[in-house]
């Protein structure tokens, strides 16, 4: 299918060259028309403050075999929608953030105008690397540290066991000292910002059952490593993001402990209680103590061991069951002052000198404030975002969603998110490998299918129209993380990996690599793969990937398109993606295949030169046509013009 001739519009600055609109402007907007498309006239229509209205667009420019249609739009509200009719001899079409249609369609797929204030400039051109400080690398000072009584002791090559009640007890030692010893590895790969799980004391090796907000974990180094941990990222330029949990705490948390004992404390409220059969503290379902029966991460958490407790009347709310992470209550007054608005609060202390932390990937976003008829997510996600701003006006708020995220998006919340559903689930099920399921952090029964590339870019397009361009560009996309397969055991082999990385270099959005994807490291599920890095054991790395990774994160920082361009689909079949990413300063085409197939022939393009993958330049022939390779699996990169 090759999709070339069609109209085109996305929110990037070659459509839309104000980026970041005020409330009540009016800014232009372009649609781009093929000559030979059925198209006599355009109307844009807008829905200012709930109401249809259409205005007549005018020929602005033509250009390239491409007529440029030009339309103003009122930022009538702080999320304004807007989208195409286009008419022609056959009558008409609507063009809207889903693509190009001939039946009439919904609102909530039109592109939008968002006039709160914008995310942070250097989000943009971030380039961010995962790391799980238990598994990333030890300095001398983790050896003379005695191990905590939840952990079982592991050697740096003790195979990590991925399910079963152990998991979240594996403790290797890993520590914010070793991490800094580690910073010209991620120089030579080419990141820029760091994002560390979190770093608080806790009860498993994950830490996302926090004990305390007040202090980093001793085990990492204490509060005077993440100091010299800051301190180096900053000298290089980078940034260093943290991670906290904003919808439980552990069942060992100072506030939590406090409240479970005292009926009448003031902690009482920052949790879900139930007042009538009072707090129960007995042990789990599967024999832990409920203080030490924590999972990491996200939904993996519950395939680890732990149990939730459904047999028992709940005493308090907990993230799925789970009693050792209550739930906390953010209709409290008193938990929106301590996690956030005070002072000395603890959304506040890190982002401040001298850890300076530049902002905060938010655990369970999702979860954060629902809880039956409780809805506070959005209080919570704007109260998070006015104090970060506040705190450090360049900070960033980039919430975790594993499923549908786009309802919580585009306000003055969460600046974007870990976008699982939009990018790595269709990647994974466009390279994946064998018949066998491919695990799934979702829980999906059946795993992830594999599915042609007409349904990958369908999945993807439909996440991407449901929220603003904005949101789509500033949220995460990744391959894997903590809490998923690795990108290699998904798709089995370095080629299939080279395709996955380079859609993640080149795709709209943040690109974001776990610790140890770039070295070819392998995991079945998310806690099977938090694999210690092999550092002592550099013969077991994949150099080949290592440079790819580091090849493609060249590309991006290279190319201007990569990182603020706009994104066209020009050809999809079973086994091949083609798009464009176009900027005012340049265009880039890039071809990704997971096998051989057909060659690609396109009409209308420029000339260019190949900057990724090695394949021969691109020139037309008599007839105008340029034709991509047809080998595979392949990834390259060709520079227009």
């Amino acid at each position: 299918m090759t999709m070339s001739l069609q109209p085109h519009h996305d929110g990037s600055a070659t459509y839309v060259p104000e980026q970041e609109p005020a409330l009540g402007q009016t800014v232009p907007v372009f649609v781009r028309v093929p000559a030979g498309a059925d198209v006599r006239q355009v109307h844009v229509r807008t829905t200012g403050d709930g109401e249809p209205r259409f205005a007549e667009a005018t020929v602005d420019r033509r250009e390239g075999g491409d007529v440029w249609w030009r339309a103003d739009v009122e930022v009538r509200n702080p999320v304004s929608n807007y989208r195409f009719m286009l008419s022609g001899a056959r009558g008409y079409r609507w063009l809207n953030a889903a693509g190009l249609v001939d039946h009439d369609v919904p609102d909530n797929g039109d592109f939008k105008l968002v006039s709160y204030a914008p995310p942070p400039a250097w989000a943009r051109d971030a380039l961010i690397y995962q790391i799980f400080p238990d598994r990333f690398a030890r300095s001398a000072a983790a050896d003379g540290r005695t191990g905590p009584d939840w952990a079982i002791p592991c050697d740096w090559d003790t195979p990590v066991i991925g399910r079963g009640p152990e998991t979240p007890y594996q403790f290797y030692g890993g520590d914010l000292d070793g991490i800094t010893e580690r910073l010209d590895h991620l120089d030579r790969l080419g990141v820029n910002t760091l994002y560390l799980t979190p770093i608080f004391p806790a009860r498993s090796n994950h830490r996302y059952d926090a004990s305390s907000f007040d202090r980093v974990d001793p085990l990492l180094g204490g509060d005077a490593a993440l100091v010299r941990l800051a301190d180096a990222v900053r000298a290089r330029g980078w940034r260093l993001l943290g991670d906290i949990t904003s919808n439980h705490t552990g069942d060992a948390h100072e506030w939590f402990t406090t409240a479970a004992a005292d009926v009448h404390a003031a902690e009482r409220e920052l949790y879900y209680f139930d007042e009538v059969t009072g707090c129960d503290n007995s042990s789990s379902a599967d024999g832990h103590n409920s203080a030490s029966a924590p999972l990491g991460g996200a939904p993996d958490r519950m395939k680890a061991g732990l149990t939730p407790r459904w047999d028992l009347e709940p005493s308090y709310e907990s993230w799925n069951g789970v009693k050792s992470l209550p739930k906390l209550n953010w209709g409290s007054t008193e938990l929106r002052r301590r996690f956030a608005t005070a002072e000395d609060s603890l959304l506040r202390r890190w982002l401040r000198p001298p850890y300076g932390l530049a902002g905060w990937r938010v655990d369970v976003a999702n979860m954060t404030g629902r809880r039956g008829a409780d809805g506070y997510t959005h209080e919570v996600a704007k109260l998070l975002r006015e104090v970060v701003a506040d705190t450090r006006p360049d900070g960033l708020l980039l919430a975790e969603h594993g499923h549908d995220h786009t309802g919580d998006l585009d306000r003055d919340g969460w600046h974007g998110t870990m976008n699982y559903v939009g990018f790595t689930d269709p990647v994974w099920s466009w390279l994946r490998h064998g018949d066998d399921p491919v695990p799934n952090f979702l829980g999906t029964p059946g795993g992830v299918p594999r599915r042609a590339a007409g349904a990958v870019l369908a999945t993807m397009n439909t996440y991407r129209s449901l929220i603003s361009w904005r949101s789509y560009v500033h949220s995460w996309q990744l391959l894997g993380s903590h809490d998923s397969a690795r990108i290699r055991t998904v798709v089995g082999d370095a080629a299939r990996q080279e395709v996955a990385a380079g859609l993640l270099a080149t795709m709209p959005g943040t690109p974001v690599i776990f610790a140890g994807d770039e070295l070819g490291l392998t995991g079945t599920n998310g806690e099977g793969s938090r694999t210690p890095m092999p550092w002592h054991r550099p013969e077991s790395w994949d150099q080949g990937t290592f440079a790819a990774y580091r090849g493609l994160l060249a590309l991006r920082r290279g190319e201007p398109a990569l990182r603020h361009g706009g994104l066209r689909w020009v050809h999809a079949d079973a086994d091949t993606l083609v798009f464009l990413r176009e900027a005012p300063t340049g265009t880039v085409l890039v071809l990704a295949r997971r096998a051989a197939a057909a060659p690609v022939r396109l009409a209308g393009l420029p000339a260019g030169d190949n900057v990724y993958g090695g394949a021969p330049a691109l020139r037309p022939d008599a007839d105008g046509v340029v034709t991509l390779p047809a080998d595979g699996p392949t990834f390259q990169v060709w520079r227009l013009g």
